[in-house]
């Protein structure tokens, strides 16, 4: 068992599986030799070699397209977005090309890739590099969407979106690359699709994302010490969404908090409020709630930022209030 950093992580996952999978390449900007921007892939240029590893231009078009035909042709290309924001600059590839692609060629044509990128606040990047992007890819039909919020998680859900014949959108908070936690050795091999109950309470469920995973943690620990004893569920996987897991959790506590760092209009937890509406509505005991960042641009600004996005503190006096009315 070792111990590595959430950045660590990432080299791990893609290092195990291209030592697995000769198919599988690696291309993105300074990703090869300056070993990622947030020092995510260092080590894999000088394990696999320029040819498997490689340095593109400053074009996420090109990145894309790069990756699209290679996946065309049978390769199992990871490419990475620096910042998820630059998906905007890209978009049309992702959505009207990658993601439906396989469907107009009724199956002809497979497109097993994996598309990487920093996503979210708290680093104090600003508004155009600071967004929380994992509600606009859930609403393309032919992506999967994933966004692991441990060490552990990152190495087994790379490997399953990089096995997976689908495109994966895989989002990586950037809060979280200088948290640890411990990694079993070995080969990793995770399931899409699987959320996981990180703790057990019978008065609340907490449902969580990325890096809002931890805070709701957090938050749950001090709500106990306040005679409030909370489920806290780890959604990791958004298509596929483990509804399964979540109505079971919502439904045996009665109550619903979803904690979300994306912006409030047409966030995810939008999404997982109406199927719990529809699915167990009169297995709740008062009405679901969503801590959300607002719908603003992110501040730079630290004090504004810290005030934007959910908090411990915030977490935890939201569901206590709606506990207590």
């Amino acid at each position: 068992m070792a111990e590595l950093t959430y950045r660590e992580a990432i080299a791990r996952g893609i290092a195990q599986e291209m030592r697995r999978d000769e198919n599988v390449v690696f291309l993105g900007e300074d990703v090869a030799a300056a070993g990622g921007v947030f020092k995510g892939t260092v080590g894999l240029l000088e394990e696999f070699g320029p040819k498997r590893v490689r340095d593109t231009p400053i074009s996420e078009q090109a990145i894309l397209g790069a990756a699209m035909g290679a996946a065309m042709t049978g390769l199992r290309p990871v490419a990475e977005i620096m910042f998820s924001d630059f998906f905007a600059v890209c978009w049309d590839i992702v959505v009207n090309e990658i993601a439906k692609s396989r469907y107009m060629t009724n199956g002809q044509v497979s497109f097993p890739l994996v598309i990487r990128s920093g996503n979210g606040g708290g680093l104090r990047f600003g508004a155009q590099h600071s967004q929380s992007v994992e509600s606009w890819a859930m609403a393309v039909p032919g992506l999967k969407v994933v966004v692991p919020s441990s060490p552990v998680d990152v190495v087994g859900l790379l490997a399953a979106s990089i096995r997976d014949p689908d495109p994966v959108i895989f989002l990586e908070a950037k809060a979280l690359y200088s948290t640890k936690g411990e990694v079993p050795e070995g080969d990793i091999h995770d399931e899409l699709g699987k959320a996981k109950v990180l703790r057990r309470g019978d008065d609340a469920t907490l449902v969580a994302l990325g890096s809002m995973v931890p805070r709701a943690m957090k938050a749950a620990e001090q709500l106990a010490t306040t005679g409030i004893d909370c489920t806290v569920v780890d959604v990791r996987s958004l298509v596929p969404l483990d509804t399964q897991t979540l109505l079971e959790e919502i439904g045996r506590t009665g109550r619903l908090f979803t904690v979300e760092e994306n912006p409030r209009l047409c966030g995810w937890g939008g999404e997982l409020v109406s199927i719990v509406g529809e699915e167990i509505f009169y297995d709740l005991d008062g009405a679901p709630v969503r801590i959300t960042t607002p719908h603003i641009p992110l501040p730079a600004a630290d004090a504004l930022e810290d005030m934007a996005i959910p908090s411990v503190e915030r977490i935890a006096e939201r569901v206590q209030k709606a506990m207590q009315e």
